[in-house]
Parts: structure tokens; C-alpha cells; sequence
């Protein structure tokens, strides 16, 4: 897999994130949407996200933004992993970034894709001179145990916080990694 921090927003590029949001969603990933959904239910929640990045929407990004895209591209030049570095909107928390909406294509999932993406975050943000990482995942799935097996630790939980269906809540629980 090759990575590409601020990727051209292409309107093919936008389209294939899109899909491989939506395929992670409909694989039961937890990636803000709870199955089923359509590109179309995605695509606004999709424009906000990457219009915040440098690399924008289609037509043009803005250089001057602080949240930056990463995207994991197979061997076929498709998307095959991304997410986001995301400021906190705060000078005071100027050395981290938020990790946000980390996804691996259902396909190319159990090839260690997921492990490559998060090390490729890392390098991208110490090249950003960032000391620090911190995201949130939804307990009761797993991936707290796979985010600290690479290097995250839990620092916080809100219990109940997430609901994914009536009668299903979940904790929120929040992980930071120090670089």
C-alpha cells in the first residue's frame, strides 16, 4: 500500500472515499453510520469532512488548512484505507491532532492494512511536528484493543454516550498515543 498525505481531491478520489466509507459502514465498521446506507446518506457528512482538509472537494483545497487528509492507495491505484488529522480549533492544543474516521476497505481487511495506516499517521504527524495523537472509538466493537495494541492508551470513557440502536448504547472511549 502507498500512502499520500493531501491528496488532489479529484471527483473520481471523492467518489472512491465515498464508497469505501459506505462499504465500511454497511461491514458494520464504526464510522458514524449504522447500516444500511447509500453514498447519498454518507455524501453530505462526506463534503463537511473533506472540505475542511487541504485537499478540499473537487475543484481546489486550501493549503492553509490544519486538517489533512491520509489516504492508503492498493496496488491498483484504489482506495484501500484513509483517514483524517484533525485540529482541534484550539492554540492551546496546537501540538495534536484528532484521528478521525479511520477506515480500511472491508476487502482489504486482516492484511494489516489498519496497522499500516495508523504508523503512516504517525510519521505524518511528527512530520507536522506534532507530539501527540487522539481519537475516539465505540466500545463494545474490539478496536480499543487493536488502537492500543498500536500504542494508544485509554485515557477516558463516557459510558452509554454512543447509540447505535434503541436499547444499544455504548461507551465512547477516548485514547491518546504519544509520538
Amino acid at each position: 500500500m502507498r500512502f499520500v498525505l493531501d491528496p488532489a481531491m479529484t471527483p473520481e478520489l471523492f467518489e472512491d472515499l465515498l464508497d469505501c466509507w459506505t462499504d465500511v459502514s454497511n461491514a458494520g465498521g464504526a464510522v458514524g453510520f449504522v447500516p444500511p446506507v447509500t453514498p447519498e446518506d454518507i455524501r453530505p457528512t462526506a463534503e463537511k469532512a473533506f472540505a475542511g482538509t487541504r485537499s478540499g472537494l473537487p475543484g481546489g483545497g486550501d493549503p492553509s488548512a490544519l486538517d489533512v487528509l491520509l489516504v492508503g492507495l492498493d496496488e491498483d491505484g484504489g482506495v484501500a484505507a484513509w483517514l483524517i488529522l484533525a485540529d482541534s480549533q484550539s492554540g492551546l492544543r496546537a501540538h495534536w491532532r484528532w484521528v478521525l474516521r479511520v477506515m480500511v476497505h472491508p476487502k482489504h481487511q486482516g492484511k494489516g492494512y489498519g496497522r499500516a495506516l495508523l504508523l503512516a499517521a504517525d510519521d505524518a504527524a511528527r512530520s507536522l511536528g506534532l507530539e501527540a495523537l487522539q481519537l475516539t472509538c465505540r466500545g463494545g466493537t474490539g478496536v480499543d484493543a487493536f488502537y492500543a495494541s498500536a500504542g494508544y492508551r485509554e485515557v477516558g470513557r463516557v459510558p452509554r454516550s454512543i447509540r447505535v440502536a434503541p436499547g444499544d448504547d455504548r461507551d465512547e472511549i477516548y485514547m491518546i498515543k504519544w509520538l
